[in-house]
């Protein structure tokens, strides 16, 4: 999901998204939402949360190394 589609989720929300890296504001939506704020966090490769809406996205920015 691209980041014009994320700010859109979280303008829905009521969260201001300026500034916000693309993980921190999936974790602010994830929160909202009464959900787990665990996006980018599966670095074994495993998830449980199958129907998460941000599982495609989560494993590849698991991968990516941190900085």
């Amino acid at each position: 999901m691209n980041m014009q589609e994320i700010r859109g989720i979280a303008k829905h929300h009521g969260i201001k998204s300026a500034r916000m890296s693309k993980t921190k504001l999936v974790h602010a939506i994830q929160q909202v939402e009464g959900n787990f704020d665990c996006f980018g966090t599966a670095t074994a490769g495993f998830c449980d949360q199958v129907r998460c809406l941000w599982r495609t996205d989560c494993f590849e920015t698991s991968r990516k190394p941190k900085q």
